[in-house]
């Protein structure tokens, strides 16, 4: 996951030791996976009354819900009227209720479960670097009022002002978005799990499964045998042979992210009132203030592993770029992490077989989706009415010429960074 260029996120901290342990050998639910999603479909699973067992290749909070930026931004990559087009009126209506509240439960989960997870709920801006993402903005803007969203309109002066950045033509601004420290909130969300009942292992990946008469057979690398009813595979960037074609069925890219040394108090008109920011280039930057003051920012990265800081040199480019004025600020942290982005840039649910259920596809709305999923996707694990769903359940579809996606997604990256370059 990491190489020696990288150093401790700024955001890590220490934690309190999750009890891991296996449960019964037959459980009602297993759930592989231990980030956001299957966290908390094991939580609300468990409170419900479900044995649970929780299996995690690594350590919790290794993959992207440790690693990502930590903004909570409801709503999904297509707007209201694309998702009601798509889906037609009823579940196009219905997906488009599930994602407006998305931001509303991660931050209720931790107010009312008492998660010790830093936060700050000020909002999310789309800044518009051209007067063409200036009118998709407005598109935006019109569609979430019309739903009854707290979203507004920001002209250049008022984007400045919350910013403190140089270049925007404006933007849009969600009320409901904010922040949180992600890993900090994926710990807490092993904590509230394992103390619901969930049993909770690490470092012991899952290497089979098994359909056998009306259960499910569970194998791990240690050579530990389960028997669920139900399994939710919830491994998203890093999903490998486990279901056929599901790792076929994603595209995944290497998120970046550098961060300043606590600025200065001279730099305080930098994200003045605390709003999290993605910018509206093809290949986007995204960036926000920690809670000790230092500027963090991420982007896309290379498709391989990280040789050098040289890496990163295209985020610090970026910040420059942003914000001229910190040219001599020491950047002091550098990671990177693997998120996982679907071809229609939706989240997917499937159950190839019965009672093997999968959800994957985040596109930048990680935190605010996975989490949220958890509640429905444990209904429907104990249930089996796919009415309780956001989403319809659909096949795998695996990506034509996969085996070639890195260097398809290397070109386009390259590419729009081009065309992105001209635009300034």
């Amino acid at each position: 996951m990491q190489s020696p260029v990288t150093v401790s996120p700024v955001w890590r901290r220490p934690v309190s030791p999750i009890v891991c342990r296996f449960a019964d050998d037959a459980v009602d639910l297993v759930v592989v996976g231990a980030g956001y999603q299957g966290l908390s479909t094991a939580f609300h699973a468990a409170r419900a009354g479900l044995s649970v067992q929780v299996i995690e290749a690594g350590d919790i909070g290794a993959g992207a819900s440790g690693v990502n930026g930590g903004q909570v931004i409801p709503g999904l990559k297509q707007d209201p009227e694309t998702l009601i087009s798509l889906f037609g009126e009823a579940a196009g209506q219905k997906l488009t209720r599930f994602a407006a509240k998305t931001a509303d439960t991660v931050f209720d989960l931790i107010a009312r479960e008492g998660l010790d997870v830093d936060h700050m709920r000020c909002g999310w801006i789309q800044a518009a670097h051209t007067e063409t993402a200036m009118q998709a903005a407005m598109q935006r803007n019109r569609q979430w009022r019309a739903q009854g969203a707290d979203v507004a309109l920001l002209n250049p002066a008022e984007i400045a002002l919350l910013t403190g950045a140089e270049g925007y033509r404006g933007g849009f601004l969600d009320r409901r978005a904010g922040v949180v420290n992600p890993l900090a909130l994926v710990h807490e969300l092993a904590r509230i799990a394992t103390e619901a009942g969930a049993g909770l292992v690490t470092h012991d990946p899952v290497t089979e499964l098994v359909r056998d008469g009306t259960v499910w057979r569970v194998v791990t690398a240690s050579g530990r045998m389960l028997r669920a009813k139900k399994v939710l595979v919830a491994t998203n960037a890093y999903s490998g042979r486990l279901v056929p074609k599901l790792a076929q069925s994603l595209v995944w890219l290497h998120s970046f992210q550098i961060a300043t040394e606590p600025l200065p108090a001279e730099f305080d008109l930098v994200l003045p009132s605390g709003q999290a920011v993605s910018d509206s280039r093809r290949i986007l930057v995204y960036y926000r203030r920690s809670p000790d003051g230092r500027l963090v920012l991420g982007g896309r990265g290379p498709m391989r592993q990280p040789r050098s800081e040289e890496d990163w040199a295209h985020l610090e480019r970026a910040l420059h770029r942003v914000y001229p004025m910190l040219s001599g600020v020491r950047i002091s942290h550098r990671w990177f992490g693997r998120v996982a982005m679907t071809s229609d840039h939706l989240p997917h649910l499937h159950e190839p077989e019965p009672g093997l259920v999968i959800a994957a596809g985040c596109q930048g709305r990680g935190i605010g989706l996975m989490v949220s999923l958890g509640e429905p996707l444990a209904r429907y694990l104990a249930g089996g009415d796919p009415s309780v769903l956001p989403l319809p359940i659909t096949p795998i579809h695996a990506i034509p010429l996969h085996p070639f996606r890195r260097l398809g997604v290397a070109a386009h990256v390259a590419w729009y960074r081009l065309l992105d370059g001209l635009e300034r």
